[in-house]
């Protein structure tokens, strides 16, 4: 309706002084007229409106609504806003349709807002604030279409809103759309959309202030909009509705949003979360963990606490199935230890299992949290966090072992760089430089060059000054432990070894044009084993032995960089134009460039240099003055210091070349302290080669220091000083070295106080001057320290029960004689190329004469047992230093090699472990024939699990490095290199060793051949564990080439032949076993050592099987070095059997005879029951309990026939009945046992040696364990039990996996069984199952008190008191079929059975076969370790039951009971037993 209709119509009143407006005026009239109505109409009050109802009509009309001018328009508009407010609360425009065009007319009008700086933004704000003050908006809520006149206006005012904006302009706009929520029946999906679409993004990012906006409209109608926003999730997230919104595809964006804004909003949707963190979907999954993430780390959250089960069902997700949802909760878990410490223990746990994660992602990301943590704030770092980095520096991946060391470097640099430093937050850090160097460990060449890495920039940046540097390598090296130590030497000597391949390489250039020039390749390849793998430094140096071939400059930058004269900051440069000269690839990886950078960083001297090492020394110097002192109070930093200049010497001796260094080492030379004297020497024969040219002066000053602490220091001063000599004087070393000579020769006698020094000072003389000294060498060896020193005992040392104890007890002579044993070799070793080795033969006899008879060379038992145990050692170590010389080593025999691998089953300890590593070195360093590899099999019956696995180290580390070295390129594989370096030569040199175990009497004794099977399982191990290693022809045809051949120590031999044949055929058994077969082409024919086997009849074809019948080769599912404990797998032909429970009680306990190592037996496996405590186990002993004499014997019986006679009808039927179960779970019992065992042997003073200082003896030792038997006088007397006394074909084997105990009662006899009253006694007692480990010994330990009794290799338990009487529950086997063996008992007193026919006697021997009842086929009859009897029984004949000691009632009673099979309601048979009166 136009405004003339209008006016027609309705009459029109204007408020005084205004004129009336219509359609024929033109523009500007027009808007002068509007703004004098529009004054008119701001100064109306809401009385006088009644009377310009018809004016407000005219102005809505659409000449006004829809004029062209914007004035117009923007003054009607404010006249309208004002209308509104005068005719509150009613409007004058009725029709509702008129209402909308109006309102969308003020909606367009308010667009003039988004210009603050236009002429008419106060008009445009004036109608805001106008709409805004009165609510006018809020008539639109009667309207059906006001959802779309509210969506209109809520986009105008979110596109509009920005930074030009005042608060005020804005919080008008918040005034008027925010009753249109609060007040409004209903909230539009549409409306609800325009709204959230601007808090996600990208409209969040694009338009902040209208995120602002919404964000602060939420926050005033949450209350309003809650149910709406809930209807909105409720729809989109659980009933899967689709939204034309966009705002749908956000909805794990809007929710953390809205937490953000209003978390009361989400009160009803945070529920649904937790079915969506359990859908199938993974994508769903992850969105919602990440969501949760994100809104429970938040800070100042409390959704954890109020929304515990959604917190619980979050915290499942860090182990979800999916990769993608375990990495988002590991990502946002260092949040939650910045923001709400409360939850660090929850998510800590959770982070314990995920740094274990399969999947390497994931435990990258626990690095990271943790490393990102401690950038943020280092306070927040708990010692359990540090410690999963910890475990991540040995992750098997190297990525993330990189990660974890850069990352703990970076926190070391920046604790240590802050002035001042927190010592809270110093401590720690501590632990970091000793795992940085721990790494080094590794065996990858990217591990090592990482921690050079880590050490040049975090740990000692090389950046800072020379002063700073050198105080903080020392700081940092006095401060590490002894591991991190031996990394840093070993870091030292790596560069080293790099810097030296180098300039093997440059001069094979510079010998290039020479007529027989050096090949070039091998040099390549020696340098290629110092570079990382992962670069393939061998076709990388391909292509820079081109470049350094053809380019001069490059060769003469790196010769600049090793030369001496090098210092760091040149270094630096040389680095930065060699790398510049290569370019670097910003488009792609540059593997020649990585190569060559991987190459500087190791032979660059940024670290090192001469001015390095002169400020070093003074300021170790300072530090052994006293001048100053280093932080944190170290002890021994002055022995630290100097030890420290060794390790650089060894590694860089060309830096130490000033004459400053050597004047401060002559100070050294003349302190008091020892250690640093002597290290100071060692230093000197690293560097000293120089000082008689170089340095003259302090030359002549030097010598006389040297010589006289060469004459009166202690021995290692002597040794070292000795050797400085012989480097320093090169030139008259003989004329140096004679006055030493001549001065110790006047030494060499027991009283003299420089008698020791006198013997290491000839010893290293004769090595370094054999030509000057050899005559009177030889002299001296026969004469004094033969014949006057090591055939002479003439103190003895203190009385003691232990095998071993500290160097400071050992005796002054034991110290002469085991010098006087290095004297030997190291004269040896001096004439190897000289005519003066004609003590050779007799030196070998010598030593192995001290191994076999125990380190008592003369055998007049003078010597303790710790000093015993280390001569043996000596002379053992000794033997092997002599096999590193090749021309000795052939002229060790097969018996002197046989007695020597003994010493790694020894019965001491130290012995072992010592033996077992000098071992190792030699053959590691590939100086030891391979032969001697074949020792280390015996270590399958240590009885201590760290041992067997250390020595499965060893072994597995010589194989591989041997395997390494013949991949080498270049390296011709002649026939005998590989049976001198291919480890499975080691193989004969095994079969050989173990068919010539004492043990094996005959080639056909089935348990001797199972130790054997476990001794070669443990040595084949390495050798066929990995299929691509795992030459199953080659080694197939090496053993049957044996077959084909004879033992070359009696080729005439049947037996010994036969035991031969037998050990190989366990070997095939064992090679068959195996699954993993691949078969390859054999190239060439193994070649066996002469020296062992005669010549192969290939005539003849040997393929019978020397094993007994049914032999089990189920092997042990072994995978790794860890699995080299289990025991052998159970035979699935098992026999069935029965067990029978015996309940006695004891007064006290029995004398256990021959205790079990801890170690799995040999024997069939019997049940065992442990006591009512549970505490200990009895266990299986073979049968060498002795036995008392037949007048005791007999006496037992006739007191328990008494009793048995005496005791009612219902005791009888009472104690005859019995509890029977089947298979009782014997296994686990004597797991528990070994186990408990094993401990005893973890620490020195529990590897005791018992046996007591006496009459010699001359054992033969078992080689799988150590077994001896006893002489006497020096002749063989047969140790044998007295039930075998009419037997024959005695075992002597113990068969365990074990070194015996030495422990020996003070209990003389002649024969096994023949004891004395006080033995006799003992031995009535008992078993329970505390056994008195002081009573308890082997067959030596109540026989002669000799001081060199048998050395078994067993280590018995500690020392315990006799406990009071004990019920100790026992068990039995009955073995079903009749025609195999019996059972075997599992303690000597498992004899003492009521509920059987069996006798009872508590002193029978364990040998004894039992009364037997006949009842289908089934016996009870007791396993003798022999064949013989007991008390004069033959051995095939049962006892009847006349024999024995039940009445014929109870008999009876057990009969029904066996026959009926009703033995499980049977009550347990109870025993108290007596001891036999003298």
């Amino acid at each position: 309706m136009s405004s003339k209709a209008i006016g027609k119509s309705t009459k029109v009143v204007y408020p005084p002084g205004c004129k009336e407006i219509n359609e024929e005026l033109s523009k500007d009239e027009l808007v002068k007229r509007l703004k004098l109505l529009a004054r008119a109409f701001q100064d109306m009050s809401q009385d006088e409106n009644a009377q310009f109802s018809g004016l407000a009509l005219m102005l809505a009309s659409e000449f006004f609504t829809d004029h062209q001018n914007k004035d117009v328009r923007l003054l009607v508009a404010c006249c309208i806003a004002d209308v509104f407010r005068v005719f509150a609360p009613e409007a004058p425009f009725n029709d509702n349709d008129q209402l909308k065009e109006i309102f969308l007319f003020l909606i367009k009008q308010l667009r003039g807002l988004e210009d603050p700086e236009s002429p008419s933004f106060k008009r445009y704000f004036y109608l805001l604030e106008n709409l805004a003050w009165v609510k006018s908006f809020n008539i639109c809520i009667e309207l059906e279409d006001n959802q779309e006149i509210f969506r209109s206006l809520f986009k105008l005012m979110f596109s509009i809103v920005s930074d030009k904006h005042s608060n005020k302009v804005k919080n008008f706009m918040l005034d008027m759309m925010g009753p249109l929520i609060s007040e409004s029946d209903s909230v539009s999906p549409e409306l609800l959309d325009t709204i959230l679409i601007n808090v996600v993004e990208p409209q969040k990012s694009q338009n902040k202030c209208a995120y602002n906006l919404a964000k602060d409209l939420l926050r005033r109608t949450s209350n309003a909009i809650e149910p709406y926003i809930q209807a909105f999730f409720n729809n989109t997230l659980m009933l899967g509705k689709t939204s034309k919104s966009d705002v749908s595809n956000h909805l794990y964006d809007l929710i953390y949003e809205l937490n953000q804004i209003s978390p009361n909003v989400l009160l009803a949707v945070l529920p649904q979360l937790e079915f969506k963190l359990k859908s199938n979907e993974e994508p769903e999954r992850k969105n919602v963990t990440k969501l949760l993430a994100k809104m429970f780390s938040e800070p100042e959250s409390n959704l954890a606490s109020q929304n515990k089960p959604l917190w619980i069902c979050f915290l499942g997700r860090f182990n979800d199935i999916s990769i993608s949802v375990r990495t988002i909760c590991v990502q946002y878990a260092q949040y939650f230890f910045l923001h709400h410490p409360e939850l660090t223990k929850e998510i800590l746990e959770q982070l314990k299992v995920r740094q274990h994660d399969q999947e390497e992602t994931v435990r990258v990301e626990v690095v990271n949290c943790i490393l990102n943590v401690a950038k943020k704030d280092f306070d927040c770092l708990s010692m359990e966090m540090f410690a999963f980095i910890k475990e991540r520096t040995r992750d098997k991946k190297f990525k993330i072992r990189r990660d974890a060391l850069l990352g703990l470097g970076q926190m070391y640099k920046h604790i240590m760089s802050q002035e001042p430093r927190e010592e809270h937050n110093v401590a720690k850090v501590a632990w970091i430089r000793d795992k940085v160097f721990h790494a080094y460990y590794q065996q990858s060449n990217d591990d090592r060059l990482l921690v050079e890495r880590i050490f040049n920039i975090y740990l000692v940046p090389y950046q800072i000054l020379v002063q700073e540097r050198m105080q903080r390598l020392l700081q940092l090296y006095c401060q590490l432990d002894e591991n991190a130590v031996k990394a840093m030497r070993e870091m030292f000597k790596h560069r080293s070894n790099a810097r030296l391949s180098t300039i093997s390489l440059l001069e094979g250039y510079d010998l290039a044009d020479q007529p027989n020039a050096p090949a070039i390749l091998p040099r390549l390849t020696a340098l290629a084993r110092s570079l990382p793998e992962q670069q393939k430094p061998q076709e990388q140096l391909k292509k820079f032995n081109l470049i350094l071939r053809d380019d001069r400059r490059m060769r003469n930058l790196l010769k600049m960089i090793i030369s001496p004269e090098c210092t760091c900051k040149k270094a630096e440069e040389i680095v930065k134009e060699v790398l510049r000269k290569l370019g670097f690839n910003s488009g792609g990886p540059n593997h020649l460039y990585n190569m060559v950078k991987s190459l500087l960083e190791r032979i660059a001297p940024v670290m090192i240099d001469t001015e390095a090492i002169d400020v070093l020394v003074k300021h170790i110097d300072d530090v052994i003055t006293g001048k100053t002192s280093l932080e944190g109070g170290i002890d021994n930093t002055p022995e630290k210091g100097v030890n420290l200049l060794l390790g650089l010497s060894q590694a860089f001796p060309h830096y130490f070349r000033t004459a400053d260094v050597f004047e401060r080492f002559l100070s050294f030379l003349k302190q008091d302290d020892d250690v640093v004297c002597g290290v100071t020497l060692q230093i000197l024969n690293h560097t000293g080669a120089r000082i008689q040219t170089m340095h003259p002066n302090i030359y002549t000053d030097m010598v006389p220091v040297l010589v006289s602490i060469a004459k009166m220091g202690n021995p290692k001063q002597t040794k070292h000083a000795i050797r400085c000599i012989s480097t320093i004087c090169a030139q008259n070393k003989a004329s140096v070295l004679g006055q030493i000579f001549e001065h110790v020769k006047k030494n060499l006698h027991p009283d003299s106080a420089n008698y020791i020094n006198s013997i290491v000072a000839l010893g290293h003389i004769a090595q370094l001057c054999p030509e000057e000294f050899g005559g009177e060498m030889k002299n001296i060896v026969s004469k004094i320290i033969v014949k006057d020193l090591m055939m002479h005992d003439r103190t003895s040392g203190p009385e003691t029960d232990e095998s071993w104890y500290a160097d400071h007890l050992v005796t002054e002579e034991t110290q002469a004689k085991i010098q006087a044993l290095k004297l030997l070799v190291r004269w040896l070793k001096g004439l190897k190329n000289n005519s003066f080795n004609s003590g050779t033969l007799s030196t070998l006899r010598l030593l192995y004469t001290v191994i076999i008879h125990d380190g008592d060379l003369m055998e007049n038992g003078n010597i303790n047992k710790p000093e015993l145990a280390r001569l043996r050692l000596q002379a053992g170590c000794c033997m092997l230093k002599l096999a590193e010389e090749p021309g000795y080593a052939e002229m060790v025999t097969s018996e002197q090699f046989l007695a020597l691998a003994l010493l790694i089953i020894d019965s001491c300890y130290n012995v072992r472990l010592k033996f077992a590593a000098k071992l190792h070195k030699g053959l590691l360093l590939m100086k030891l024939p391979l032969e001697y590899m074949s020792i280390f099999s015996l270590g399958a019956n240590d009885p201590l699990k760290e041992r067997r696995v250390q020595l499965k180290q060893f072994l597995h580390i010589n194989v591989q490095k041997r395997r390494e070295y013949l991949k080498h390129p270049g390296l011709r594989k002649t026939t005998q290199l590989m049976t001198t370096i291919l480890p499975d030569y080691v193989l004969p040199y095994t079969i050989h060793l173990l068919a010539h175990d004492p043990d094996l009497k005959t080639f056909d004794n089935r348990d001797a051949l199972k130790n054997i099977k476990e001794c070669l399982y443990f040595i084949m191990e390495p050798l066929i564990g990995r299929a691509e290693d795992y030459n199953y022809a080659f080694l197939r045809k090496m053993i049957e080439n044996i077959k084909q051949t004879k033992d070359a120590m009696g080729p005439d031999n049947e037996n010994l032949n036969k035991k031969l044949y037998a050990v190989c055929d366990v070997a095939l058994g064992i090679m068959l076993s195996k699954t993993n077969i691949t078969l390859k082409d054999c190239t060439f024919e193994p070649q066996l050592p002469s020296k062992l086997f005669t010549t192969m009849d290939k005539d003849y074809s040997n393929t019978k099987s020397y094993l007994p019948k049914d032999f089990n080769f189920d092997a042990p599912k072994r995978k790794g070095i860890q699995a080299l404990i289990d025991g052998p797998s159970k035979s699935n032909s098992a026999k069935l059997y029965t067990t029978t429970e015996i309940i006695v009680e004891s007064p006290a306990p029995v004398i256990n005879r021959n205790p079990k190592s801890p170690r799995t037996k040999r024997e069939k496996k019997v049940t065992e029951k442990k006591t009512d405590k549970g505490k200990e186990n009895i266990k299986k002993d073979d049968a060498d309990l002795l036995t008392e004499d037949e007048e005791s014997r007999n006496d037992s019986i006739t007191s328990e026939s008494e009793e048995s006679r005496n005791s009612s009808p219902e005791i009888q039927v009472q104690k005859s009945r019995k509890t029977k179960q089947t298979k009782t779970a014997s296994a686990s019992s004597s797991e528990t046992t070994n186990n408990n065992n094993v401990k005893a042997g973890t620490k020195q003073t529990k590897m005791d040696d018992f046996s007591s200082a006496g009459a010699s003896s001359k054992p033969s030792k078992s080689l799988v364990n150590g077994s001896t038997k006893d002489t006497k006088g020096g002749k063989k007397t047969k140790t044998v039990n007295t039930s075998d006394s009419e037997s024959s074909n005695l075992s002597g084997s113990t068969r365990k996996r074990q070194a015996s105990s030495d422990e020996e009662t003070p209990v003389k006899r002649t024969r096994r069984g023949e004891e004395t009253d006080k033995s006799r006694t003992a031995a009535k007692t008992q078993v329970v199952k505390n056994v008195s480990p002081e009573l308890s010994g082997s067959d030596s330990e109540s026989g002669p008190s000799t001081r060199g009794s048998s050395r078994k290799r067993a280590v018995s338990p500690p020392p315990q008191k006799s406990l009071p009487p004990k019920k100790s529950r026992v068990t039995r086997k009955t073995v079903r079929d009749s025609s195999e063996s019996s059972e075997i008992l599992p303690s000597p007193s498992s004899d003492i059975l009521d509920s059987s026919p069996v006798k009872s006697d508590t002193r029978r021997s364990r040998s004894t076969p039992t009364n037997t009842v006949t009842k289908k086929n089934t016996r009870y009859v007791r396993k003798a370790k022999t064949n013989g009897t007991s008390d004069g029984e033959d051995a095939n004949t049962p006892e009847t039951d006349s024999q024995s000691s039940l009445s014929p009632r109870k008999i009876a009673i057990l009969k029904q009971a066996m026959e009926t099979g009703d033995m499980d309601s049977q009550p347990t048979i109870k025993r108290q037993t007596r001891g036999r009166k003298k």
